[in-house]
């Protein structure tokens, strides 16, 4: 890549190169003085190169290259020569070969870094780290992250342009709509008093996109929500945001499953994916499986409902969970027959941190092992009725069968929760394989008690399901008065979610496309007639003048990138992220506001409320 201060890059001499005069520009990645012979290793974000600066040959060159130090910015003019055999260096693309320089210019000296670039394995405090970002940059390690993120996303973008997707900017000043999460609110100085919010998700544009006849739209979107951060959230990511138009849910599926195929295999084609096509559950068999509504297919240890099994054993916490029309469920850890009471009890303790009640443990003794079946209800049901249990829990000689009985859902996700913790503790997980899987199906709504309302557990424009359609409907018979007895509670939504190794990697909907249908389920969220149209004007209206059916989906760039580089947290994919408190160490962010800057907003500060 040829620019008026270097022939090449540090990545592209190579033995027929040999004999040819070039400048190379870069960073002194390493520095090697053995008196007469100086070696440099010169870095771009392309690669190394090896510098060989004589005395007796560039006796001004090594006068320069005396004085420099790890990370200068040096401009090297020399001969490309072949490495004298056995010296080169099958680590690097050039290691065949070295510049053997003739003239060294110093574009940019540096003083001595936090850390060190040249040490990809170096344990480096992360808020240091994040304090010089811009060094953390340079470190390979990132570096490598952040150019499979970019692939990503040009991979992302060529799969959607070949499929006759239109690629649509859509606005980041828009109105507030309640969407989940808490919007970043932005003051408007030419209309005081009123206030544009950042985006949670282009929802409503691409929606409005087909009304308007664009029929396929993608965007790479920014979006922003002000919500407590963890590994798999920050305030502003980026999503892959479709929608299509004369669809229904297969359509979609099949179009996303087809270009995240061609996108894993453009970015980690040495990452097998485990299962083609992606399998595919309903909500109630991921939780009744797996306990969660994001699985990680990647290990079994599947949950097993043990009703049949432990009915009549005489064991009240069973008995008492399934007369109040609750569960019992248990899973197999395998190999882990011989653990310890401190084991047993702190998985105990990460079951009720879970929202177990407590948890019931059999552990069946493998060939050779000393002792016979030992367990918590062993002495109440006898060792034959254990084993049995043991047995419908899945659990093998040398296996551990842990149980949970709680409330149905509740405990499915206590216990998928300890599954979770116990696949990473055991290793079963294969971290070279893409597990994806779809979940759709989801519960409509969800009651909300406080509010006296239903709410989406999803997207409040996602659709219903067509023979669910007729529970739409409140007891009351006014769809303004919803009640947590309403036939709407068992309707389900036109959701599909896709995961990926036990995180979601985003989710979609079939929406509703008539004004009728929107205002309704609106109504059973607690939207008047009024607030529909203070808050969604916009799109009850478009509705109004022929809207196609249509559905979509967002899926998280920064999660993708995160999990195809075998990651747990998008920060490590993130060029300039956030703390988890929403701070930016590198530019001191948030900071305090210039009172010029609030007066001119007609803004005040109000003093925090003392807290107690």
């Amino acid at each position: 890549m040829k620019t008026s201060l270097r022939d090449l890059t540090c990545a592209d001499a190579r033995t027929t190169d040999a004999g040819r005069t070039v400048s190379l520009s870069g960073w002194v990645h390493r520095r090697r003085d053995l008196g007469q012979l100086i070696f440099l290793d010169l870095r771009d974000r392309y690669g190394i190169t090896q510098v060989v600066v004589d005395a007796q040959e560039a006796p001004d060159a090594h006068a320069v290259a005396s004085g420099v130090r790890s990370e200068f910015v040096l401009r090297v003019t020399g001969t490309i020569a072949t490495r004298l055999a056995g010296t080169e260096n099958a680590k690097l693309a050039t290691g065949e070969v070295e510049l053997r320089a003739s003239a060294i210019a110093i574009l940019s000296s540096a003083r001595t870094t936090p850390f060190v670039i040249n040490e990809p394995d170096a344990e480096i405090d992360e808020a240091v780290r994040l304090h010089y970002r811009y060094l953390d940059l340079r470190r390979e390690p990132l570096q490598r992250r952040i150019l499979a993120r970019g692939r990503l996303v040009q991979a992302i973008r060529e799969v959607h342009h070949a499929a006759g997707f239109v690629e649509v900017e859509t606005p980041l000043l828009i109105k507030s709509t309640p969407e989940g999460a808490r919007d970043f609110i932005v003051p408007s100085r030419l209309q005081p008093g009123n206030v544009y919010a950042l985006p949670q998700s282009p929802q409503q544009m691409k929606q409005l996109l087909m009304v308007a006849g664009m029929d396929r739209y993608f965007q790479i979107a920014r979006c922003f929500r002000d919500e407590d951060l963890r590994g798999d959230r920050q305030p502003e990511f980026t999503q892959l945001d479709l929608e299509m138009s004369f669809v229904a849910e297969p359509d979609v599926m099949a179009w996303v499953e087809e270009m995240a195929i061609a996108v894993s295999g453009a970015v980690a084609p040495e990452r097998p994916i485990l299962q083609l096509p992606f399998p595919v559950l309903t909500w109630r068999e991921a939780i009744d499986r797996y306990g969660i509504d994001k699985p990680d297919l990647r290990f079994g240890m599947e949950l097993h409902d043990l009703a049949d099994a432990v009915r009549g054993a005489g064991f009240g916490i069973f008995d008492e969970a399934l007369a109040a029309g609750g569960r019992v469920v248990g899973l197999a850890a395998p190999g882990m027959a011989a653990a310890t009471r401190k084991e047993i009890d702190e998985l105990t303790e990460l079951a009720k941190k879970a929202g177990a009640k407590g948890l019931v443990w059999i552990a069946l003794p493998g060939p050779g092992a000393e002792g016979g079946i030992r367990g918590s209800i062993v002495k109440a049901v006898g060792e034959e009725r254990a084993a049995a249990i043991a047995a419908a829990a899945g659990a093998g000689a040398g296996d551990l069968a842990l149980i949970v009985a709680d409330r149905d859902i509740h405990a499915q996700e206590a216990l998928g929760k300890l599954r979770v913790e116990l696949g990473g503790r055991l290793r079963l997980a294969d971290p070279r394989v893409l597990a994806y899987v779809w979940v759709h199906q989801f519960p409509m709504y969800q009651w909300d008690e406080e509010n006296k309302r239903w709410d989406a557990t999803h997207n409040p424009f996602s659709g219903v399901m067509a023979e669910d359609e007729v529970l739409l409907e409140t007891v009351s018979g006014d769809p303004y008065r919803p009640s947590p007895e309403d036939p709407a509670g068992r309707a389900r939504a036109l959701q599909y979610d896709l995961a990926l190794n036990g995180w979601e990697l985003g989710g979609g909907s079939i929406r509703f496309h008539t004004r009728e249908k929107l205002s309704r389920s609106f109504a059973l969220m607690g939207h008047s007639p009024e607030q529909q149209e203070a808050k969604f004007s916009g799109i009850l209206e478009a509705f109004e003048f022929g809207a196609p059916p249509h559905g979509g989906i967002a899926l998280g760039v920064d999660r993708w990138a995160a999990l195809l580089t075998d990651q747990t947290n998008i920060r490590e994919v993130m060029a300039f992220p956030k703390t988890s408190s929403g701070s930016d160490l590198m530019l001191d962010a948030p900071s305090p506001v210039e009172p010029a800057q609030l007066a001119e907003l007609g803004l005040a500060l109000a003093p925090r409320p003392a807290k107690g």
